[in-house]
């Protein structure tokens, strides 16, 4: 059973949520079907949705293969606060005007390092348990 990686799929999936809402208010506010229409909110609403839908799904799959694989429960609860953590901190970077670019670099440091982590613990584990 995906018991953890169930739990932080939900978390994930409830800020994406709210991060296509936001998209849905801004461009009806703007009255813009496609784009952006130039509002520097609504690029930035949209940018932050994108963002979280391009990687988000990498590290739910490799934490899934880690839960289904039988690694210890630490090695998936850890990746997946920490990559929750990297999303929330990049949404916050990429929504205040003007952008903030610590907070943005900051949140994808987390989240490519939570990627990195989760390929090397993945292979590892692999390994572990073609070698055991």
């Amino acid at each position: 059973m995906l018991l953890i990686t169930a739990i932080i799929a939900s978390i994930l999936t409830i800020i994406f949520v709210k991060l296509s809402f936001a998209v849905i208010g801004l461009r009806r506010k703007n009255k813009v079907g496609l784009g952006s229409g130039g509002h520097d909110d609504l690029e930035r609403a949209i940018r932050a949705q994108g963002n979280f839908a391009e990687y988000v799904p990498f590290g739910l799959i490799l934490i899934a293969c880690l839960e289904l694989n039988g690694a210890p429960w630490w090695f998936v609860v850890l990746p997946g606060i920490t990559l929750i953590i990297g999303r929330l901190i990049h949404v916050k970077g990429i929504h205040e005007p003007p952008p903030n670019f610590s907070n943005r670099v900051l949140g994808m440091k987390f989240t490519f390092g939570t990627l990195i982590t989760l390929v090397v613990l993945n292979l590892g584990w692999s390994l572990y348990g073609l070698v055991a």
